[in-house]
């Protein structure tokens, strides 16, 4: 089964979470400290719902400087965590979804169907960005991939019974 690894890997992703509006993290999640904030005051549910639409199609992504993609062979997320700037990859992901599911400001709530490569810390700084404001991502789960869903998942001791079964 190791064989298809690849297409697991490949197939599209679904996830939900959410992001908080109005501040800043260099790691566009909860893992540094708040560096920047920002006024929500602005902020409306039409405005919001219209720009994670913008997000919807083929988009050129930035990876995040606090990522596993190397540079020169060292994970930049060591690099970052030093305090040093690399050359940050970007890279063409699609965007299937960007569903807004509940606004409670400052928290945006979401469900976002993705290709294989997608950030989902950076399509929340990004959308700070769009709203001229800030945001990071303050919560994930990933609920899909490809046909295999958190719905059909079972237990990790009844998967492994399956498995001993299947090979005796």
């Amino acid at each position: 089964k190791t064989k298809t690894i690849p297409e697991i890997q490949d197939a599209v992703k679904t996830y939900t979470g959410s992001i908080c509006l109005g501040a800043e993290r260099p790691s566009y999640d909860m893992e540094t400290e708040i560096s920047k904030t920002h006024s929500t005051e602005l902020l409306n549910e039409e405005n919001i719902l219209k720009t994670a639409s913008w997000f919807e199609g083929w988009i050129y992504q930035t990876a995040p400087a606090f990522s596993a993609l190397k540079h020169k062979g060292k994970p930049m997320y060591k690099l970052a965590r030093k305090g040093k700037t690399v050359p940050v990859k970007q890279r063409w992901i699609k965007i299937y979804n960007f569903e807004i599911t509940a606004i409670e400001l400052p928290e945006v709530f979401f469900k976002i169907k993705c290709s294989k490569g997608t950030y989902i810390r950076s399509i929340a700084h990004d959308f700070g960005k769009a709203l001229n404001n800030g945001a990071y991502l303050s919560s994930l789960r990933r609920t899909s991939i490809g046909e295999y869903t958190v719905d059909n998942a079972i237990e990790v001791d009844l998967f492994i019974d399956k498995i001993k079964a299947e090979n005796s």
